[in-house]
């Protein structure tokens, strides 16, 4: 087994399988996953957020709130404002690969075949 995969817990029996399973949950939201996709260029307020996101700027502070509490995003804030940024590019990465997944679940994305992911032996 690759020692990699191991040492980043990427095995049935990790210690993270139940923390991946919340991530999964907090991305399982229409709203959450529009302020993912809004913020991947930058740091942006909550109003800015919610205007892209279609949503009140209350509503919006609250789906922030629970990201931030997951540790999805991460915020500065600049006099009374609150401005929002990914965490890191791991959950920007979650989002986008679910994001072709849907493509290709309608037909949309070319097929590119599918590629096994085995792990490499160590030493390769």
């Amino acid at each position: 087994m690759n020692a990699d995969t191991k040492a980043y817990g990427l095995t049935p029996d990790s210690q993270y399988v139940e923390l991946a399973v919340e991530v999964f949950a907090m991305l399982a939201d229409a709203t959450r996953v529009r302020l993912i996709l809004a913020l991947r260029d930058g740091e942006q307020p909550v109003n800015a957020l919610a205007e892209i996101a279609g949503k009140s700027a209350a509503a919006v502070s609250q789906h922030l709130a629970k990201m931030r509490l997951a540790r999805l995003v991460s915020t500065r804030q600049e006099g009374t404002k609150v401005f929002y940024r990914l965490q890191n590019d791991h959950v920007w990465q979650l989002v986008a690969d679910a994001m072709h997944q849907a493509e290709h679940s309608l037909g949309t994305a070319p097929n590119h075949g599918m590629t096994p992911h085995t792990p490499r032996e160590a030493g390769e």
